[in-house]
């Protein structure tokens, strides 16, 4: 090397080392500058209160101070050089900051370090040769400690997931038990689920089951993810008032039960249920849900199990929604009645029923409109859009084939017993009345009250 040569290089040298004894001088300082862009282009940590933003501001000045000590000793960084970001990690996920917004964190410092390295090397040529020679080692910093700090946050995060998996499947057995808890970290996961401690809170029991086969989401916010899993975060997402619903994955079954703001809440729940079967049918996942009655509190919840559990029953391969607070206590007998509740309808009104519903339903419609009206023939004529004579005939025509009388009150209950009864039966012809597609190998169909046609 020249004597030219080794002088450039002896004060590019001098150079890089003022540099950086000057930012370590001003370190508090940078910090401030640092922190403050932060805020100013990551809305999440501008969110934060003092505390997190005096962390924040702590942990730029150990990065930065670590940083220097590699570079003016000229050597490779070591995970002993930044160990101190285990734990900013863990405090980044259990404050909520998204893993994009920590790593947005990494480059705005990196950013604010970078502009302060050329500004102190000024326009000297030696300057200029200093500020390039620090650039590559402090891409390897930043890489380096990004990393270590990314993969720290997501061994926190999977073990917080995992604790809070353990924390709902025990607080989800308790409750299914019939009991509250009292204390510890059941209570506080109940807490965060809307589950506090008044015992007559309006509840229900939602159960889910895969309808087709198991297989990975192909797209939407749960990509990759098992269907069973994927289904369990869509309906724990069905929570009001700010809260999630608590959802768990047991054996093969979802299991949630979701907090009403009343009891006359169920609708609007069970609106956002057949929203999320949408979504989900979308995604390639079809499920069967079984919706209970609104239980009063955690002690009929054991029941409200059960019912969810039989309300499954009632629906096709195909899967949906079956929610008890849609249906009357008429349509649920009539969906649980067996063939001795069929054979004990009068074969008159069996023969009329069949026959009517091949030529679509005409006499089935009057009969419903005439007992929804109250037995008034007029305003059941305007119902059906038909005149009022018309309406008299059809009734003369139902009391000639069945010898039953619309107006009276048992002629015309064992009537509708009878279409309720039909209604369930395993026939393409009755999709008009039932409005869904019906399962012959079950023997069951859906009615329109009860889950939404596909």
């Amino acid at each position: 090397m020249s004597t030219g040569s080794s002088t450039v290089a002896a004060a590019v040298r001098a150079e890089r080392t003022r540099i950086l004894s000057e930012l370590l001088s001003d370190l508090p300082e940078l910090a401030v500058v640092a922190l403050a862009t932060m805020l100013e282009e990551i809305p999440a940590y501008a969110a934060q209160d003092a505390t997190f933003r005096t962390d924040v501001r702590d942990q730029v000045v150990k990065h930065y101070r670590a940083k220097l000590g590699v570079l003016l000793e000229e050597r490779t960084v070591t995970f002993e050089d930044i160990s101190f970001t285990r734990r900013a990690a863990m405090r980044r996920a259990r404050a909520g900051v998204a893993l994009a917004d920590y790593i947005n964190a990494f480059r705005v410092g990196q950013q604010v370090f970078w502009e302060a390295v050329v500004e102190r090397a000024g326009h000297t040529y030696a300057g200029r040769e200093a500020a390039l020679s620090l650039a590559a080692p402090l891409m390897r910093y930043c890489d380096f400690a990004s990393t270590h700090a990314a993969n720290a946050y997501m061994e926190f995060q999977q073990y917080a997931a995992a604790e809070a998996v353990r924390e709902s499947r025990d607080l989800l057995e308790t409750l299914l038990a019939g009991g509250l808890p009292t204390r510890g970290r059941e209570l506080a996961a109940a807490q965060a689920h809307g589950l506090g401690p008044d015992a007559r809170t309006p509840l229900l029991v939602v159960i889910a089951v895969l309808a087709g086969p198991a297989a990975p989401v192909p797209s939407g916010p749960d990509q990759g993810a098992d269907a069973l899993h994927a289904a369990c975060a869509a309906i724990a997402r069905t929570g009001g008032n700010g809260v999630r619903t608590l959802s768990v994955v047991r054996q093969s079954e979802i299991v949630a039960i979701p907090v009403l703001g009343s009891p006359h809440g169920a609708e609007e729940l069970c609106d956002r249920l057949q929203g999320v079967l949408r979504g989900l049918t979308a995604e390639g996942i079809r499920l069967a849900m079984g919706v209970s009655t609104v239980a009063a509190g955690a002690a009929q919840l054991p029941q409200a199990y059960q019912e969810a559990r039989a309300a499954l029953d009632f629906l096709p391969e195909e899967g949906g929604v079956a929610a008890l607070p849609r249906i009357t206590p008429f349509q649920y007998l009539a969906l649980k009645a067996d063939d001795t509740a069929r054979n004990l309808v009068d074969a008159r009104i069996t023969a009329l029923l069949s026959e009517d519903r091949a030529r679509g339903g005409v006499l089935t419609a009057t009969i419903r409109a005439f007992a929804e009206a109250d037995l008034n023939l007029r305003m059941a004529a305007e119902r059906l859009q038909i005149h009022p004579n018309t309406a008299q005939y059809r009734l003369r025509r139902i009391q000639e084939r069945t010898g039953r009388s619309l107006r009276s009150i048992n002629d015309l209950v064992e009537l509708l017993v009878a279409i309720a009864l039909q209604d369930t039966l395993p026939t393409n012809t009755g999709r008009e009345r039932l409005g869904t597609t019906t399962n012959e190998g079950r023997g069951r169909a859906d009615v329109p009250s009860f889950h939404e046609p596909r």
